[in-house]
């Protein structure tokens, strides 16, 4: 087995195919197919015009609201010019080409119509989850320097737009139920081609402070035409969106429906079982997210067990957090749907898939395999290729690959001599080239499918005179892939800290709420190592992991 899987018998949209209008070489592919050839480096507004012309009265985006005489419905057509004119909107602003864009909005219509009205007009966007709070969306709007800010106004009882003016934030506007609009004459010629950098995600990674990852178009297109193609989808199905937009999972899935000319449904709020009428009345047929959703539809099935929860759901699909194999065989065994997950990162939105002609074995224990066009290398940490079926360092290289950091001085030892992205996740590939992950390197938590810095968290509590020391820790957990947990080591004498006192702090330091520790767990001393006197976490984990 060689060190690297390309995967060149598994062929993808993205991959092989030409930019013409002939379907894709997928095997599901139909005559109502997008067919994208990445070295004309396409853009997304390109597939949005081609798939327009193609489908113009086909259903693109379903939003499902709590009550059904309320839902809203826009076509491939509707969406083009709606953003055309959204775009000339935000030209009538002073939004031009380069200009960068910071919004927090949630999964709507809108949300969707201005992303792709910034993507017309070529300006550079950086989407911020809708529930970061200060700390995060500061540093967002001085790190990108942003011009623009688009807020939901006042979303689920806090004050975004508030929130913006205290930050010093430039050109603010709500942009929830009504978006800027203008004649599309004004506007200059969409961009020419997909390689520029014009998307600036956020994660956490293992500081303290998150990281701006750049994505082009091309790298976009490229991540999500490889999902559509091993998700084996069709224009005949239905799809949602139960997650923040502003993930990266937002184009991502977008590049799918224009890939294949299918519909999502839009859940602005998800939550069981309020939802499961929305999926049920559009008919969904491929829902999902991540390790979290999965334990959701499992639990809300086994109130009627004889009763199929959502009766034209054909497949779960999903990623961004661990997944215990008995997770797979519950949802095979109760939901009677296949589960697909895979593998992927803010970095790169696209690594493996599962797809659903896997074994039920490959499916339970692995990530699935990466796509034609993304290359994976096991390696030492000095590099050096190592066999199928030993653990080392992943490694990527392919279309799907960010451009690195915004801040450069983050990019140091990011890319290896031989161009490929070094993780920080330590795994093998199986002799048949698919993807296991037994670990990680860096210091990160993901609790439904959201990274957390473990440092972050810790440099905050540091600042409580009842802690001496301690270690924020990933503990696995069934529903959200893992939860967090603080150890903490306290000073002599010191009255025994409570959960409450904790979390209590780190809000008043507007830490966000899915970032606040669940568990709390006091020491005598920190297990540690004999020479630097490093906090062994891993001990930890074994200790408390339940």
């Amino acid at each position: 087995m060689p060190d690297t899987t390309d995967a060149t018998d598994s062929p993808t949209v993205a991959a092989t195919a030409t930019a013409t209008d002939s379907p894709t070489d997928s095997p599901t592919a139909t005559a109502t197919d997008i067919a994208i050839d990445l070295s004309r480096s396409p853009t997304l507004w390109d597939l949005i015009a081609r798939r327009a012309a193609m489908t113009p009265d086909a259903p693109v985006l379903i939003e499902a609201a709590e009550d059904p005489a309320h839902d809203r419905r826009l076509t491939f057509g509707e969406l083009r010019t709606r953003s055309e004119e959204v775009a000339a909107g935000l030209y009538d602003m002073g939004v031009r080409p380069g200009t960068v864009v910071a919004w927090q909005l949630p999964t709507r219509i809108e949300t969707v119509l201005l992303s792709i009205a910034l993507a017309r007009i070529g300006a550079v966007q950086t989407p911020v989850i809708p529930f970061y709070r200060d700390r995060e969306v500061g540093f967002a709007l001085r790190e990108s320097k942003a011009e623009f800010f688009a807020s939901p106004g006042t979303w689920r009882g806090f004050d975004h737009t508030a929130m913006a003016e205290r930050l010093g934030a430039r050109g603010v506007f709500e942009a929830y139920d009504s978006l800027p609009a203008g004649d599309p004459a004004v506007l200059p010629a969409p961009p020419s081609e997909g390689t520029s950098v014009r998307w600036i995600y956020w994660t956490s990674g293992t500081t303290s402070d998150p990281k701006g990852v750049l994505h082009t178009d091309r790298s976009l297109i490229a991540g999500g035409s490889c999902l559509a193609h091993a998700l084996h989808l069709t224009p005949a199905d239905v799809g949602s969106m139960a997650f923040p937009f502003a993930h990266i999972a937002g184009p991502d899935y977008t590049v799918m429906l224009l890939l294949y000319g299918f519909p999502a449904v839009l859940f602005e709020k998800f939550a069981m079982p309020d939802a499961l009428d929305g999926y049920r009345r559009h008919g969904v047929t491929v829902a999902g997210g991540s390790t979290a959703f999965y334990s959701m539809f499992l639990t809300e099935q086994r109130k009627a067990p004889s009763t199929p929860l959502i009766p034209s759901l054909r497949l779960l699909a999903g990623g961004g957090a661990p997944k215990p194999p008995e997770i797979y065989h519950a949802v095979v065994r109760e939901l009677g749907c296949q589960l697909t997950h895979g593998y992927g990162m803010t970095e790169v939105p696209m690594i493996t898939m599962g797809a659903p002609d896997d074994t039920p074995e490959n499916l339970a224990t692995t990530e699935g395999r990466p796509p034609a066009g993304m290359s994976i290398r096991i390696t030492t940490a000095a590099g050096t290729p190592l066999p199928a079926g030993t653990d080392g360092e992943v490694r990527l290289c392919g279309e799907a690959v960010c451009q690195g950091y915004l801040d450069a001085a983050q990019n140091t030892d990011v890319f290896d001599a031989d161009g490929y992205l070094i993780t920080g996740d330590l795994g093998h590939l199986t002799p048949d080239g698919y993807l296991v992950l037994t670990g990680r390197s860096k210091d990160v938590i993901i609790r439904k499918g959201e990274n957390i810095s473990a440092k972050e968290i810790e440099d905050l509590l540091h600042e409580l005179p009842a802690i001496a020391d301690v270690a924020v820790i990933g503990l696995p957990d069934p529903e959200r892939g893992e939860r967090v947990c603080a150890v903490v080591e306290q000073p002599a004498g010191a009255t025994p800290l409570t959960l409450p006192e904790l979390t209590a702090h780190l809000r008043a330091q507007g830490l966000s709420t899915h970032k606040l520790p669940e568990q709390l767990e006091l020491v005598e001393a920190l297990p540690r190592n004999d020479a630097l006197r490093k906090v062994l976490k891993y001990k930890l984990r074994e200790r408390y992991a339940k």
